[in-house]
């Protein structure tokens, strides 16, 4: 556990083993789920749904003092450590351009594809004091997303939330012609159908279990929309892409994790071809897996600071 924490970005709160005495004493019911593994290190079993659930709400309770947070068992549960690499490295990209990690509601974020879990707006508001949309085309995950503010009033004042009507868009029909981001993110639905997340969750479950299993739970569980979509996370960032030139200048950056490594020389390539003014990629590792955040803008570099509103 320690091993692969350490490769976490240096603002990363979860950088250090987890503290399980602190986290039960946060969510009592975590301790059914603890044990001391063979190499003898205290941790739970995260191939079991409810274990990681649970691991969940206590590390956003103890550490980002977000209460209530519940989402439904059909629903994708995020590992935090690694959404709250994302939100750190955006405030890296920001500072760049700014001198200085811009806090506070003078950055406003976008996340498309938000889901029950709400995580990456709970993150950036708690993180940084950040202004967040979260857009999701599922209501019903929207409703669970809407409940969580509900139980952190606090919150409901610099995150909001809007239904994307019509799954063949991304950023149309929520940014409005008066609106200014200054960034947009999103996990993108990885796999191209049903069955190619089905096998994906099976390699995953026995690298966790050590099993042989035929038909594992899913155990980060998630819906269609948030783990595949036709033509999988080359076609959907490829949508976002194209998309993102009708708001040019609208958001500073456009950002989105490319998962396949294989994808990223043709959505650069196809970044490149839009006349985006900048394209970077950002290496983001957590012990053994490696992703990475495509991040483009249309602003020049000499126009940057001036669009923090």
């Amino acid at each position: 556990m320690s091993a692969e924490k350490s490769s976490l970005h240096t603002r990363n709160l979860h950088r250090n083993p987890y503290d399980f005495d602190q986290l039960i004493s946060c969510v009592p019911e975590l301790k059914h789920y603890v044990f001391v593994n063979a190499y003898q290190t205290v941790t739970i079993n995260f191939s079991i749904p409810k274990a990681v659930k649970l691991l969940n709400k206590a590390l956003l309770l103890h550490f980002y003092t977000i209460k209530g947070w519940d989402i439904p068992d059909t629903n994708l549960c995020p590992p935090i450590p690694g959404r709250a690499d994302y939100i750190h490295y955006i405030a890296d990209l920001l500072a760049e351009d700014f001198g200085e990690i811009p806090d506070g509601n003078s950055v406003k974020g976008l996340d498309i594809g938000t889901g029950a879990n709400l995580i990456y707006p709970l993150l950036g508001s708690r993180s940084y004091g950040w202004t967040m949309l979260g857009t999701d085309v599922n209501s019903d995950s929207l409703k669970n997303a809407q409940h969580i503010l509900d139980q952190n009033e606090d919150l409901s004042s610099v995150i909001r939330l809007k239904n994307q009507p019509d799954a063949d868009h991304i950023f149309t029909n929520i940014i409005n012609p008066g609106d200014r981001f200054t960034f947009t993110m999103c996990n993108p639905p990885f796999h191209d159908s049903e069955e190619a997340a089905m096998k994906g969750n099976i390699r995953k479950t026995k690298n966790l279990t050590k099993s042989k299993k035929a038909r594992p739970i899913l155990n980060f569980s998630g819906q269609q929309s948030e783990l595949w979509c036709e033509g999988g996370e080359l076609a959907f960032i490829t949508k976002m892409i194209n998309e993102s030139t009708l708001f040019s200048s609208q958001v500073l950056w456009f950002t989105c994790l490319v998962s396949k490594k294989d994808n990223l020389n043709k959505l650069t390539n196809l970044v490149k071809k839009v006349k985006a003014a900048d394209v970077k990629t950002i290496d983001m590792a957590q012990g053994q897996k490696t992703s990475r955040i495509l991040a483009w803008t249309f602003i020049p570099q000499k126009d940057r600071k001036s669009r923090v509103i």
